[in-house]
């Protein structure tokens, strides 16, 4: 094992549906992100980071366990992953460390640690399929992919920014007690502790001095109207099922408006824990990682939420501060995997790897951008269960997978047809290239190393399998009423709008 001397603490930070295009250090001259920025100073921006899944639970699971939704069978919010399956949590313990979660990480089951030795302020949501469901009060609806989100949006307050507000507390708590244990005894081990916070994640409702702060300031999306896929069956199934087609004009800035103050929210709370590493003294033996699950849409192609491969939903942040180890005040253009934050950060504790794990240490390309065997590629998977209302329709279900190599990326939808983009000549993705004959060689090497591993009829059988099973842990939970060990009491109350 490593001398702790020689290995950094590690704070890793995960927000909720954060648009890596939306921080004044991604090149967004409205919104004021100043913590972010300043992290993004001391350390390496990877500006083309992509989750495993654009959604929430498989992107988490992806995360931690460095595997792919089709290998450690989590594909959908429901899904619960197989306690046996290491984590990164599990690897930084074998290496020394303790591992801590505050907030957010969106467990489902019975194992809601997955390698972390302590946990505080749980996940709004109950630990166990079919258990206590969540009152949103007088926002009930907003939170998930639906119209709704978007005609009730605004001012007033969303109880996940109340839910942060505990989660940082705690933090700040954790670290203020841990300089106290350092400086007493000297020798402390160095901590980990993650860090999951629900903003800016709908509903898209922000307290009034930070709406305000914005209200008129807010730009309409760079491409309001779809373009190509129009044509898609999929994406304009999506568009009829969510009621996104005929979004007015003072919805849809409404909505912007109140992201824009979200982020600006997070940012602060972010500063605060950052804030507290620095009156610690512990900034430069201190790891900082900072990512989401996922993207947000914003109103692009006339599509909010995720949910889709378009870059507003399946790029994340990814911000690395290592100190004296990866460059400070870099942006670093190589193609990365959310896997590769995992390895990074093991990297850095000593840790041992993975042993299924997909993910790549960053701390070569962050030194060496120009690095010839690093290889640009990313997947990503979106596939849906049977009985979902709100992804799905009735016992239909839908298999997705997305390869970005290089310059290009392609959408594979099984049976369906394919969308392919060149990033460099068209980073808006307004052109299909799939029936361009002079891509025809592209799109047949994307197409293969998308089913490679990958079988969707076989991802569906499991799929299936999987909700055979969740109809009988279902009605266990509903009728045993297990304890939600882990779990934070949103209360209704705290979800208003102003009016």
């Amino acid at each position: 094992m490593p001398d702790s001397r020689q290995r950094p603490n590690i704070l890793f930070i995960q927000s909720d549906q954060h648009n890596p295009a939306v921080m004044g250090c991604s090149g967004d001259t409205v919104v004021s992100t100043p913590n972010l920025d300043a992290l993004a100073s001391r350390g390496t921006t990877f500006e083309n980071a992509y989750c495993a899944s654009p959604i929430c639970v498989p992107s988490r699971a992806s995360m931690l366990t460095g595997q792919y939704p089709f290998e450690n069978r989590v594909w959908t919010n429901t899904h619960a992953l197989n306690p046996a399956t290491p984590t990164f949590a599990h690897a930084l313990g074998a290496a020394g460390y303790r591992p801590v979660q505050v907030g957010r990480m969106h467990f489902i089951g019975s194992d809601q640690l997955h390698g972390f030795a302590e946990r505080y302020v749980g996940d709004h949501s109950p630990n166990h399929p079919g258990g206590r469901p969540v009152d949103h009060g007088e926002l009930e609806g907003t939170a998930g992919p639906h119209r709704i989100s978007l005609q009730k949006s605004g001012r007033g307050q969303s109880a996940y920014e109340v839910h942060d507000e505990f989660v940082t507390a705690t933090a700040v708590n954790f670290i203020e007690n841990y300089s106290v244990r350092r400086n007493a005894d000297g020798a402390a081990d160095p901590f980990c502790l993650a860090v999951g916070l629900m903003l800016p994640h709908q509903p898209f409702v922000a307290r009034a001095g930070d709406f305000d702060a914005y209200d008129g300031k807010v730009g309409r999306p760079r491409n309001e109207r779809p373009i190509e896929d129009e044509k898609h069956p999929y994406l304009r199934w999506w568009r009829e099922r969510t009621g996104l087609t005929d979004v007015p004009d003072d919805e849809m800035l409404r909505a912007r408006t109140a992201y824009w103050a979200l982020v600006t929210r997070l940012d602060a709370l972010i500063g605060q824990i950052l804030d507290a590493i620095e009156k610690a003294g512990l900034t430069d033996e201190t790891m900082v990682v900072y990512t989401a699950d996922h993207g947000e849409q914003v109103g692009e192609r006339g599509l909010w939420w995720k949910q889709t491969f378009y870059e507003d939903a399946v790029k994340v942040p990814a911000i690395v501060s290592w100190p004296g180890v990866v460059p400070a005040g870099q942006h670093n253009q190589r193609v990365i995997s959310q896997f590769d934050l995992n390895a990074t950060m093991l990297e850095a504790g000593g840790a041992p790897p993975l042993p299924f794990s997909h993910g790549r240490s960053l701390k070569g390309i962050a030194s060496n951008p120009d690095d010839a065997a690093w290889e640009d590629i990313a997947f990503s998977e979106y596939c849906t269960e049977p009985g979902d209302p709100a992804h799905s329709e009735g016992e239909r279900i839908w298999q997705h997978r997305m390869v970005r190599r290089g310059d290009w990326k392609l959408m594979f939808f099984h049976k369906m047809p394919p969308m392919l983009f060149n990033l460099r000549d068209d980073p808006d993705e307004l052109n299909d290239l799939s029936n361009d004959p002079a891509a025809t060689q592209v799109l047949q090497e994307l197409t293969g190393l998308a089913l490679t591993g990958w079988d969707p009829d076989a991802v569906e059988t499991q799929i299936r399998n999987i909700s055979r099973d969740q109809e009988v842990l279902r009605g266990w939970a509903g009728n045993v009423l297990p304890e939600d060990q882990y779990r934070w009491d949103l209360d209704p109350s705290w979800d208003y709008l102003d009016h």
